[in-house]
């Protein structure tokens, strides 16, 4: 019946009482592209879901605007396997790339506009095959925090706190401040993306800050679980999958990492989860590896197997963000397309869901997958 939503049964089956003749028919899996149908009455309605891994690009609001940094990207999916984009909806400082009704709505003025027709946009990527990822910067939002100061995280004195980039972040515990992010998601579904990804889904890696809640680590958990229970409602009717970034080393603390990410809670509230397994960002190293960047395959891998050891869950739950810029951290060295290729491996052989590359400039032209700095990163 209209707007009701069906699980399947252990072979995959459903049974629907009450459809109509004409009625559209949507369906997802882990593991599968989405699919839409039409119920007939003359015939059952068979779904035959095809099997997707999704291998992606990462474009910011800029990059989804430039015709040059766009075709760049488009030419070398088409060179290569790649077939999936991450667009950001909403980035690091705020901007959204299209005129958003939803943005406005949340009282904010947009100033900046990088693509005039995005419905047209994201019809002519899924017309070349492509899954269309929808990136959303969740709690660090300077426009929103700048705009409802009692929102934002503090400091010890009452101040507003802004980050090592000099940018607020919103206090994860305002459930008032949860509608602008949730309101961008629905927004996107409706747009046609089919997942909605939300970065910076976490509490401020910082010590000595205020919250409108005590700040201890069940409360943390509970917020962040809570806004992505908020968002599966929310999305619930657009048939989208539900992803989150996590840091690395989620998947080797057994606490939350004093960020609201605890591996074994946070993975029942989406469909993917999203390790941020850059060799670079692991300064402390792995057990039985300690120059992280020497060893991007055994980086991934064994984060990976850590992540599906400890949750019980298959490799498919899981697609990792990849290295795809210049170490930072250690020696800065560069990740071109050998350490790019050793990080893929490393997730292929652990079955995920494909995996992203994170290049933060959307440098893929000629020169390749490396940029000379980090730059942002989700």
């Amino acid at each position: 019946m209209a707007g009701e939503v069906h699980a399947s049964d252990s072979l995959g089956r459903f049974e629907v009482d009450g459809a109509t003749d004409g009625a559209s028919v949507t369906a997802r899996a882990i593991g599968y592209a989405r699919f839409q149908g039409i119920v007939a009455s003359s015939a059952p309605l068979v779904i035959a879901l095809t099997p997707l891994r999704p291998k992606a690009l990462y474009l910011s609001v800029y990059g989804i605007g430039s015709a040059t940094l766009r075709g760049d990207a488009l030419k070398l999916i088409d060179e290569t396997e790649l077939n999936a984009l991450v667009i950001d909806v909403k980035g690091d400082r705020g901007f959204v790339p299209y005129r958003s009704a939803a943005l406005a709505a949340s009282g904010l003025t947009q100033t900046l506009v990088t693509v005039t027709d995005m419905p047209t946009l994201l019809r002519t990527l899924h017309q070349r095959g492509l899954y269309l990822i929808a990136r959303i910067v969740s709690f660090k939002d300077e426009p929103y925090a700048t705009a409802h100061p009692a929102w934002a995280v503090h400091d010890a004195h009452g101040n507003v706190w802004k980050d090592r980039e000099g940018l607020p972040w919103i206090d994860p515990f305002c459930r008032e401040a949860w509608e602008r992010n949730l309101a961008l998601a629905e927004e996107a579904a409706a747009l046609g993306f089919d997942e909605i990804q939300f970065d910076y889904l976490r509490f401020p890696d910082a010590t000595g800050l205020v919250f409108s809640e005590p700040d201890t680590e069940d409360r943390r958990v509970a917020a962040i679980n809570g806004f992505l229970d908020a968002a599966q409602h929310r999305l619930a009717r657009y048939n989208v999958f539900v992803a989150a970034d996590i840091f690395g080393y989620v998947a080797w603390n057994s606490n939350d990492t004093h960020i609201g990410q605890q591996l074994e809670a946070i993975v029942k509230h989406v469909d993917y989860l999203s390790p941020m397994l850059y060799p670079s960002g692991f300064s402390f190293g792995i057990p039985g590896y300690r120059d992280p960047v020497a060893a991007p395959h055994e980086i991934v891998e064994n984060s990976l197997r850590r992540a599906i050891v400890r949750t019980g869950l298959p490799g498919l739950r899981f697609r990792p963000w990849l290295q795809a810029f210049r170490d930072y951290a250690f020696d800065r060295r560069a990740f071109g397309e050998r350490e790019i290729r050793s990080q893929i491996d490393g997730a292929d052989d652990v079955g995920t869901d494909g995996w992203m590359l994170w290049n933060p400039n959307n440098r893929y032209g000629e020169g390749g997958l490396e940029a000379d700095t980090q730059g942002s990163s989700p």
